[in-house]
């Protein structure tokens, strides 16, 4: 059966851009999953800690066969290969990927919770995702657009596209 998941994607090292493009590559290329839209790259200021770069986010929409968990799994393989070291809570990163929704399940277990418990508190996710579906609704918080409007003070830049 098919699944429609949300991921987001973020980095502030090594070159972001380069990091989610090549990330929505590897996305597309997942067992029993294919890339269905991607949103434009925004840049966001970090949240909690920071003393570190601006980031480059994104939100991929996918159609999987995969459940969540396994999903996740391959989620973390990517961000992987990309370097990714957890060193402490809101720490620089080549790579992050998020599992933000899928269909309209709502999860939560040890290391995987859906919907993303902040994804209502992040204009760097919300706003990407209104782009790829303007309807989006999230369980247990409501309309998406309604959840952006909270997060007018964080700042947001679409950046040029340039690929």
């Amino acid at each position: 059966m098919q699944h429609l998941a949300f991921i987001g994607l973020g980095s502030n090292l090594d070159n972001p851009r380069a990091q989610l493009q090549r990330a929505f590559s590897e996305l597309d290329k997942l067992p029993h999953t294919r890339l269905l839209k991607q949103s434009s790259l925004y840049q966001s200021a970090p949240i909690g800690y920071a003393d570190q770069p601006n980031f480059v986010n994104a939100v991929a929409q996918l159609s999987t066969t995969l459940t969540p968990q396994a999903l996740l799994k391959n989620l973390l393989q990517i961000e992987h290969l990309h370097g990714r070291e957890r060193t402490f809570k809101n720490a620089p990163r080549t790579l992050d990927l998020d599992l933000l929704l899928y269909d309209d399940v709502q999860l939560h277990e040890h290391g995987l919770t859906i919907p993303h418990p902040q994804i209502h508190r992040r204009a760097f996710v919300l706003q990407p995702l209104l782009e790829i579906d303007p309807d989006c609704a999230i369980p247990t918080v409501g309309r998406a657009k309604y959840a952006l409007q909270a997060c007018q003070d964080q700042a947001l830049e679409r950046l040029a596209n340039e690929f």
